[in-house]
C-alpha cells in the first residue's frame, strides 16, 4: 500500500501548532510561577536588608505557601526565626525540611544541623546534642563537634568536652592541647571537691604532661601540695611554672613566698622572687618579696624604685601606707581612701580577647567563654 504525501504535508504544520501552542502555555505559567514566587521572596530579601525582620518574615513566609517544594526558602525563614530569638517556629521549619521525602542527602544533612542550631540557641542541651551526634560522618561533623564542644563546656561536661576535642585534633582540625590541659584541671577541682586528692594530682599531672606550658595545671598541683602540708613540694611545682611559664608566676609569687616560709627557705625563694622581679617588675612580686622582707624601711625603699620605674597608683598607696606623710590626722585617712579608690579600677583583669574586666582571675573568661585569654597582670600593668 502506497503512502499518501499529502498526509505528511497535512501533519507537519499540525504538529508545528500544537508545539508551538504548548510552548507558549509553558512560557505563560513559567512567567506566573516567577511573578508570584520570587517577587515575595526578593521583597523579603529587601526588607531583611533593611532590618526590617518582622516584615521579612512576612514576606517569607508568603513566599512559601506559593512555593513549597524550595528548600531555601525554609532555610531563610528558619534562619530568621532563630536569629529572631522564635526557636520554636524555627524547629518547626527545619523539622517540616527533614520530614520531606524528596528532600536530597545534602539538603538534609544542612537541615540537620540547622534544627541543632535551633536546639542549643534555645538552651535545649539534651536534644542539642542528640541533634548534633547524628550529623557524624556527614559534611557537617567539624561543625557540629565544634558545637558539642561549647555546649559541653556550658554543661561542664569536661570527660565529653575532652573526648570530642581529641577527636577533633585527630581529624587535623586544630591543636586543643590547651583545651584539653583545662578540662583535666576543671575535673582535679571536682575530684579535690570530693577529697580524692590522689585523683586531683593524677589529673594534674596528665594536664602538664598534655600541655607543659599550661600554666594553671602547675597552679593547681602546688596549690594542693601546699594544703596537704607539703610546703618544698609546692615550692618545686611553683619553681617549673617560673620555667615553663615565667609571666604566670605572678598569679602563685605570694604562695611561692608562704611556701618557703613553712618549710624554711625563705633565703632561696627571696633570691628566685628578686631576680624574676629583675627581669619583670610587678606589684605581685613586690608583695611576695614583702613577705620575706617584711622590715618596713626596706618595703619603703623598695617602693620608692618600683615608683620610679613602673609608677602606678597600687604602689603609691603602699608607699603612702608605710611612710610619714606630712598631713594631718584627718587629711591622711582621707588622701589614702582617695588613692584606694582610685587604685581599684586598675586592680583588675582584663581579657586580652573580649576586654571583660575581672577583680579575680579567671582561667575562663566570662564574657567570651575563650580559655587562658586573661594576661597574668593587672590592668594598670599592661
Amino acid at each position: 500500500m502506497d503512502f499518501d504525501l499529502r498526509w505528511l504535508l497535512i501533519a507537519l504544520p499540525v504538529a508545528f501548532a500544537i508545539g508551538w501552542l504548548a510552548s507558549k502555555l509553558d512560557t505563560r505559567q513559567w512567567k506566573r510561577e516567577q511573578r508570584d514566587a520570587p517577587k515575595a521572596y526578593f521583597k523579603g530579601l529587601n526588607l531583611l536588608l533593611n532590618e526590617q525582620q518582622d516584615k521579612a518574615i512576612d514576606a517569607f513566609i508568603e513566599a512559601v505557601q506559593n512555593d513549597p517544594d524550595t528548600s531555601e526558602l525554609h532555610f531563610a525563614l528558619g534562619n530568621l526565626f532563630r536569629r529572631r530569638g522564635e526557636y520554636e517556629r524555627a524547629v518547626r521549619v527545619h523539622q517540616h525540611l527533614l520530614q520531606r521525602g524528596d528532600l536530597p542527602k545534602s539538603e538534609r544533612e544542612r537541615a540537620q544541623h540547622a534544627l541543632a542550631q535551633d536546639f542549643f540557641k534555645a538552651g535545649l542541651f539534651d536534644r542539642a546534642e542528640e541533634a548534633f551526634a547524628a550529623l557524624r560522618g556527614t559534611s557537617h561533623e567539624t561543625e557540629a563537634e565544634l558545637a558539642l564542644l561549647s555546649l559541653y563546656e556550658r554543661s561542664r561536661e569536661w570527660r565529653k568536652a575532652a573526648e570530642v576535642a581529641r577527636h577533633l585534633e585527630q581529624g587535623g582540625t586544630a591543636s586543643f592541647a590547651s583545651r584539653i590541659a583545662n578540662y583535666l584541671c576543671e575535673l582535679a577541682l571536682e575530684a579535690q571537691g570530693h577529697n580524692d586528692d590522689a585523683q586531683a594530682q593524677e589529673l594534674l599531672a596528665q594536664a602538664r604532661k598534655i600541655a607543659p606550658q599550661s600554666a594553671r595545671a602547675h597552679v593547681l598541683a602546688g596549690q594542693l601540695l601546699a594544703r596537704r602540708q607539703q610546703p618544698e613540694q609546692a615550692m618545686a611545682a611553683y619553681a617549673q611554672l617560673l620555667s615553663a611559664k615565667p609571666e604566670a608566676f605572678n598569679l602563685v609569687a605570694g604562695d611561692y613566698a608562704e611556701a618557703a616560709l613553712a618549710c624554711g627557705a625563705a633565703d632561696k625563694a627571696l633570691a628566685t622572687l628578686q631576680t624574676q622581679y629583675q627581669r619583670a617588675p610587678g606589684m605581685h612580686l613586690l608583695l611576695a618579696i614583702a613577705k620575706l622582707e617584711p622590715e618596713p624601711s626596706a618595703q619603703r625603699q623598695r617602693l620608692v624604685t618600683h615608683l620610679r620605674a613602673e609608677p602606678s597608683l597600687s604602689a603609691a598607696r603602699m608607699l603612702l601606707a608605710q611612710s610619714k606623710a606630712k598631713l594631718s590626722d584627718e587629711e591622711a585617712p582621707l588622701v589614702a581612701a582617695a588613692l584606694d579608690r582610685a587604685s581599684r579600677p586598675l586592680q583588675r583583669y582584663r581579657c586580652a580577647a573580649c576586654g571583660f574586666e575581672a577583680q579575680h582571675y579567671f582561667w575562663q573568661c566570662p564574657g567570651c567563654l575563650n580559655w587562658d585569654t586573661y594576661p597574668p597582670r593587672h590592668v594598670e600593668e599592661l
